[in-house]
């Protein structure tokens, strides 16, 4: 289990000469709350650390945030305009496969994120079976620096045509830096 919280009290238990902490965490969860109540008195693996954002997400949040504007502005899908941008930027892969297995594959790489999708290019016929060329297109959070900037920077670009306000290229610049740090990792 992962979560989030905050230690309420640092004590040492006098009986034992252990220290002892008590968390708040960030949980109403009733399955979640039963599952630490299961673990009470086991020898657990704790390991508790400073909650940090995740650096990588910060450039992709701010992508879908812009999009979000954008695509409220102008009333259309954000997952369908962020598609389309994908699209044209050509970041994805190619694959060949029976045609009766298309659905299940389709299927499994969407299972990645909202934004991961999958189309058929093209049909071949080979030893008399039907087979799918499939475009696989990644979600943003994979993507490399080089892919990332150009996602990022044509919906600044969109969103400066229809005046919406975007951060500064400095801080759009130290985003992509993060980003890059992350992904070499």
């Amino acid at each position: 289990m992962k979560t989030t919280g905050q230690i309420t009290d640092v004590s040492i238990n006098f009986k034992n000469s252990k220290g002892k902490i008590v968390l708040d965490i960030n949980t109403k969860n009733v399955e979640t709350l039963d599952l630490l109540d299961k673990l009470r008195n086991k020898e657990l693996d704790i390991e508790i650390k400073q909650h940090r954002e995740k650096r990588s997400g910060r450039a992709n949040r701010y992508f879908w945030q812009l999009l979000g504007e954008l695509c409220e502005m102008q009333n259309i899908n954000p997952v369908e305009d962020y598609k389309r941008r994908v699209k044209e930027l050509g970041i994805f892969r190619t694959t060949r496969i029976e045609a009766t297995d298309f659905e299940t594959l389709k299927k499994s790489w969407e299972n990645w994120g909202e934004a991961w999708f999958c189309e058929k290019a093209d049909t071949e016929i080979i030893n008399e079976l039907e087979f799918y060329i499939v475009n696989l297109y990644y979600g943003s959070s994979s993507f490399n620096t080089k892919q990332m900037s150009r996602l990022i920077d044509g919906v600044v670009q969109d969103c400066k045509a229809c005046g919406i306000e975007t951060k500064p290229q400095q801080e759009i610049d130290s985003l992509l830096e993060e980003w890059e740090e992350e992904h070499k990792k």
